[in-house]
């Protein structure tokens, strides 16, 4: 190995180090990882694995979606399959019923989730949205163990109250890109009124899950402020999702995305939220393809079965390349006989 490469090797330790201290990488930093050579790539993502390790060991938490609500959404986000200038054909529907969505938190128990995400579209729920929602939600958490994260759009810090007092621990609302970025991608709303509801979710005693979405045209600069502005944020959850370029949506012929470069983003944001749940989530199969077992290095969870419009890889096969890597799904306590059938 040359002295270069010897260098450049040292340098991602010198960057974990720095996490493992609390420091924040510097642009240049963040810039050296996501430009790194494709043969400093497993050395990049030991260091990263490194500070992953420090604060997870090797344990990966599964989180499951329902898709509650489809379609119906006045948003123009480019990149949803679910917004009003979205031509894709998707099945609509309203909110589901209230034993549809406790039926769906069964099969997150079946396919081994420690997280149940219920998700709907649209700007944000109204208060009869909520209401059903909440009511599901305590049905839950009387019958299994479950960690329930809501992602309802924006919401007001009384909404976010009642989740809270139903039994909703966590709440989703993604940043998606960085602020100077984010009019490129949706018009219908502001970057700050995404900040705004995960402050509100904050306020209301909910933890926090906020990431983004790359692959949507941004720049370095961007993906490296989003990294820091979700570090202020302070969510304690943060799923990146890999664009999946839908046919029928605005971005859908955008691919710019290689397996090499989302791991390279996946290490960058373990190393500025070193102590995060930072969860692969949607276009990690188109994606990440036949490397998606190495994305676990930097990232402690996944989604397991299906995303809202689009398929994702079984949950058999999900467990059985977390096995493969000799990781450890984090299981809950269940107190129910339930089915360990994966499907």
């Amino acid at each position: 190995m040359s002295t270069f490469s010897q260098a450049r090797v040292n340098v991602w330790e010198v960057y974990a180090d720095k996490a493992l201290r609390g420091e924040v990488l510097t642009k240049d930093e963040a810039f050296h990882i996501l430009g790194a050579p494709d043969e400093e790539l497993l050395p990049l993502l030991q260091a990263a694995y490194r500070v992953r390790y420090h604060y997870y060991g090797n344990k990966v938490k599964l989180n499951m979606i329902i898709n509650a609500k489809s379609g119906l959404c006045p948003e123009d986000c480019g990149y949803c399959s679910q917004s009003i200038v979205s031509k894709a054909p998707i099945e609509k529907y309203p909110l589901l019923d209230k034993e549809t969505l406790i039926e769906g938190a069964r099969e997150a128990v079946r396919r081994k989730a420690g997280t149940y995400c219920i998700v709907a579209s649209g700007r944000g729920a109204t208060d009869k949205e909520i209401e059903q929602v909440a009511e599901a939600v305590k049905t839950i958490k009387q019958e299994m163990p479950l960690k329930i994260c809501c992602c309802l759009g924006i919401i007001s810090e009384e909404q976010a109250q009642k989740l809270r007092e139903a039994g909703v621990e966590r709440y989703n609302h993604n940043l998606n890109t960085s602020a100077s970025h984010y009019s490129h991608i949706t018009t219908t709303h502001t970057y700050e009124d995404r900040v705004r509801t995960v402050q509100h979710v904050k306020q209301a005693g909910i933890s926090p899950c906020s990431g983004c979405i790359i692959g949507m045209g941004e720049t370095w600069d961007d993906v490296y402020h989003l990294a820091l502005s979700l570090r202020e944020l302070d969510a304690d959850s943060i799923p990146v999702n890999f664009l999946h370029a839908i046919p029928g949506t605005p971005l859908e012929n955008m691919d710019e995305l290689n397996p090499r470069y989302c791991l390279k983003v996946l290490a960058l944001f373990r190393f500025i939220n070193p102590s995060k749940e930072i969860r692969i989530s949607g276009g990690r199969e188109v994606n990440l393809r036949s490397l998606q077992a190495l994305g676990l290095y930097p990232a402690n969870a996944i989604f397991v079965g299906d995303y809202l419009t689009t398929e994702g890889q079984t949950a058999r096969a999900d467990h059985q390349m977390i096995e493969d890597l000799g990781f450890e799904i984090e299981l809950m306590h269940y107190s129910l006989n339930m089915s360990s059938n994966s499907t």
